[in-house]
């Protein structure tokens, strides 16, 4: 009989990249940019910039508060 011995490495995956794909999956910045048109001069539109905001919130989430 064969044993062998499997080794695992894990990683941590964050609540991060599961909300960015889910805004993503549903269309969050699109259907932002649609309701609020991106005003000239802008380069962020209000739906990137929404998302950035909603992503950078949770991120403060898994720190640690000293």
């Amino acid at each position: 009989m064969d044993t062998t011995t499997v080794e695992y490495d894990t990683k941590r995956l964050d609540h991060l990249g599961i909300v960015a794909g889910i805004c993503h999956e549903i269309g969050l910045v699109e259907t932002i940019n649609e309701m609020l048109p991106t005003p000239s001069g802008r380069k962020v539109s209000c739906g990137t910039a929404t998302l950035a905001m909603i992503l950078n919130g949770l991120g403060f989430t898994g720190g640690l508060c000293t």
